[in-house]
């Protein structure tokens, strides 16, 4: 028997399929950077300045594979590394000037896309499906035991 769970379910599998930032090599059509950066970029400018361990903790993820995203992100000139700023003894990866200049750019690019999916959708509308989505978030996060900060 059909849940509205079932529907649930088979609707997020189509939009993690059909997200804007998992086109070919981790990038959405015009992209101007890997959804890896994105992401990480996004949570730093939040929560501002992480270790790898805090970042490890933060995304569930390995050191190993956040040392390979940091890496390519300092390559890149996106995020630097600091000493912590309270006086720990790890070092931490801080958002450059480029790195916000490119988060922004990359943001927009993707509310460009979403204006167009839900440019028939009213205001009323897009606040609705905006708080549902939170709200699931919220519940996963909840799950997990790692809630994502929000500005």
């Amino acid at each position: 028997m059909e849940t509205p769970t079932h529907e649930v379910e088979y609707e997020q599998m189509l939009l993690s399929r059909h997200t804007f930032m998992n086109q070919r090599g981790g990038r959405r059509k015009n992209s101007l950077m890997e959804r890896s950066a994105y992401i990480l970029l996004s949570r730093i400018r939040v929560q501002g300045p992480m270790s790898i361990g805090e970042l490890s903790d933060a995304f569930g993820l390995d050191a190993s594979t956040l040392n390979r995203q940091t890496a390519a992100a300092m390559r890149a000139g996106l995020v630097e590394r600091i000493p912590d700023p309270a006086g720990g003894m790890a070092r931490k990866f801080r958002i450059t000037d480029e790195g916000a200049r490119s988060l922004d750019a990359e943001r927009e690019g993707i509310v460009d896309v979403l204006d167009q999916v839900m440019r028939d959708w009213s205001d009323d509308d897009r606040t609705a499906f905006a708080t549902y989505l939170r709200r699931f978030n919220n519940g996963i996060e909840a799950i997990g035991g790692i809630p994502w900060p929000r500005p």
